[in-house]
Order: structure tokens, then C-alpha cells, then sequence
């Protein structure tokens, strides 16, 4: 359904790719397990899941949309230690909820370009690359898209 809805879809000069939609939205496999996909990435075995569809404190602090599905042995290792989860999918969350968010400030240096790049956010209005440094520092467009429904809290 968000594949079929984000198909192509364009904001701010920023495409989403059809290889980042599917690795987005198929984040649970038919059966109901999570594909985690394989050990591809170049980060691999370190103790940190770095596929952004995941959340949690043994995330990567730097995610990027070409590791999806290519840290598997961390991110199900990790998930199997209630260490992290899936992030929240847009028909998990209610816009009227972005109200009580706290977004923080705006002293990202990427603050008001269009984009939410924030990691505590996801959606396809957020950076393809996110970092922790960049958390509660872009208040402005996070807050922005948020109640346009194309970003929500992991």
C-alpha cells in the first residue's frame, strides 16, 4: 500500500527511488518475519544494525537508505535483544500527534532546506542520509512535514 502510495513520488527536488520504496515499505516479509535481507553492507558484524527501517540505541549514528536489508546478522541479533525494532509505518501514526512532539530548534546546518533530517524521524521526507547530530536541530522542516503527513516518529 506505501509503495503503491509513494510510488515515484517527488518533494523538494528529491525523488525516492524505487530500490529505496521497496526497502522502505517491505520491512516484514508475507509470513510476517522481517526480512532482514543479508550481510552486504560494508558494516557488517560490528555490533551495530545499520539499516535505517530499524530504531533503537544500538542503531548506527550515521544511516544511509543503501544499507537496507544489507546488515542482517546485526539487525536480528539486535532485534532479538529488544535492543531495537521496526520503525513506525505512516498508517501507525496520526498527524494531530505531531502537536506533541518536540522538534527541538533549527541549529542543524541543514535546517530549513525542505528536508527533515532528523533520525528520529522517518518518511519520504526525510534526508536519504540521517544523522544523530542533526537530532531536535530542524525544527522548522521537521514540524513542517510532520503535519503534511511525509514525515513520523520512528
Amino acid at each position: 500500500m506505501l509503495g503503491q502510495m509513494y510510488k515515484g513520488y517527488t518533494m523538494f527536488n528529491k525523488t525516492l527511488t524505487a530500490a529505496a520504496l521497496v526497502g522502505l515499505v517491505a520491512c516484514v516479509s508475507p509470513g510476517g518475519n522481517i526480512a532482514y535481507g543479508t550481510n552486504d553492507g560494508p558494516f557488517t558484524n560490528d555490533g551495530e544494525c545499520d539499516d535505517p527501517r530499524f530504531t533503537g540505541g544500538s542503531m548506527a549514528s550515521s544511516l544511509r537508505n543503501a544499507n537496507i536489508q544489507k546488515d542482517a546478522a546485526d539487525c536480528k541479533a539486535l532485534v532479538q535483544a529488544s535492543k531495537i525494532r521496526l520503525q513506525r509505518t505512516l498508517a501507525q501514526w496520526d498527524r494531530a500527534q505531531c502537536s506533541s512532539v518536540d522538534f527541538g530548534n533549527n541549529q542543524s546546518s541543514w535546517a530549513n532546506d525542505g528536508e527533515c533530517d532528523d533520525s528520529r524521524f522517518t518518511g519520504p521526507g526525510t534526508d536519504e542520509i540521517m544523522l544523530t547530530s542533526d537530532d531536535s536541530k530542524d525544527a522548522n522542516d521537521c514540524r513542517t512535514l510532520c503535519n503534511a503527513g511525509e514525515v513520523w516518529p520512528k
